[in-house]
Parts: structure tokens; C-alpha cells; sequence
């Protein structure tokens, strides 16, 4: 579990490259599934969060299968920076470069971003220019992108308002129709539990 840092802006490097239910999918998320589903399942995380990349890696294949994939799940993903410097920086870097790489790509972005951990905390450049030409960016493209001032204000006026709006101080926390689980971990049972209490 990784608590809440400060949103920084890009350093070490890469700068050279209305309230509802709060589970409702807002403008700005990215999400997969059935929007119609009975249960929506919110994933708050940050692609620089070595728990979130675990779980990502040890649970989602599973919970996509059962959940996404069969409809029965909509599965909303919020971005939240947390941790320190470096991880701060990357999760940054990275959630500016998956929106770039476009909706259809988004968790393509993420899920290697998630799957090169711990090395992109050593090599955060190259890790992720690495990752922007497999979804099809140039050098060019990758240096605009994680430079872009207004989508940097604009990510972190979202990790402040999903923090402060959903009391979120900590990743990942997991969200099921509304109610909040313990933030950390969670095996796919332990997920199945607050599905089928939602359900309820």
C-alpha cells in the first residue's frame, strides 16, 4: 500500500522528453466493460505503485476474465500519484503518456508500465520511450507528450479531486458499487466477496 505524495512536476530527466455517486464513471476516466452493468468496480492506483503493479500483474488477468470480459463488471481506473520521488515521477510521465497513446491503447500503456517495474525506476526514460514506440510514438512525440504542461495541470487536478472528493489516501483502493475496501491488496476471492455483496 502506497500512500499519497504530492503531484511534482517532471523532473529526473523526462524533461527532456458535478459530485455524484462516486462510483459513476466521470468524463476523465478511463474504463473497460459494461457501462451497464449492475456492479462498477473503481480501481483507484498509480502505474508507479509496486503493490498496484502487483496486483495488476497476480489478480487482474483473473478478475478481468470473470468480471470485464463477461459483462457483469464495469471496471473504472483512477489515476493516483503516491510514494516517493521517483515513483511520483514515472506514474506521472506514465498515466501523460497512456492518455497520449490514446483511449484504445490507455491500459495497453499501463499494463507494461506496470509489468516493468522495478527497472523503469532505474531507467524512467528509456523504460518509457520504449514503451511509447510499441503503441506507435516517436521520440518526438513521446518528448511533447510528457512535456505538455496543460495535461500535466490536468492530471494533477485529477488525482487532487479523487483524493479529496472520494477520501482516497492510499493505493490501491478499491471501490465496489460505492463502498470502499481496506486499501491494499486484494486476492480475486476477496474481491468476489464485495462483488457479491454489492450485489445485495
Amino acid at each position: 500500500m502506497r500512500h499519497l505524495a504530492v503531484a511534482l512536476l517532471l523532473t529526473l530527466g523526462l524533461a527532456a522528453c458535478g459530485k455524484g455517486q462516486s462510483y459513476q464513471a466521470l468524463p476523465n476516466d478511463m474504463s473497460l466493460g459494461n457501462k451497464d452493468a449492475k456492479v462498477t468496480v473503481v480501481e483507484y492506483a498509480s502505474v508507479g505503485c509496486p503493490i498496484c503493479a502487483r496486483w495488476d500483474q497476480e489478480v487482474f488477468p483473473a478478475f478481468k476474465a470473470k468480471y470485464i470480459d463477461s459483462g457483469k463488471v464495469h471496471y473504472v481506473f483512477r489515476e493516483m500519484l503516491v510514494g516517493g520521488g521517483s515513483e511520483v515521477t514515472v506514474a506521472s510521465a506514465g498515466f501523460l503518456l497512456a492518455r497520449c497513446a490514446g483511449k484504445d491503447k490507455y491500459f495497453q500503456v499501463n499494463e507494461a508500465i506496470f509489468a516493468s517495474q522495478p527497472g523503469v525506476f532505474e531507467t524512467p526514460r528509456e523504460t518509457l520511450l520504449d514503451i511509447a514506440k510499441s503503441v506507435g510514438m516517436n521520440e518526438e512525440q513521446f518528448n511533447t507528450c510528457v512535456t505538455d504542461e496543460a495535461a500535466i495541470k490536468a492530471l494533477n487536478a485529477r488525482v487532487e479531486k479523487n483524493a479529496k472528493a472520494h477520501d482516497i489516501n492510499a493505493t490501491p483502493t478499491f471501490e465496489i458499487n460505492g463502498r470502499k475496501m481496506e486499501p491494499g491488496y486484494h486476492a480475486l476471492a476477496e474481491i468476489d466477496a464485495a462483488i457479491e455483496n454489492a450485489g445485495r
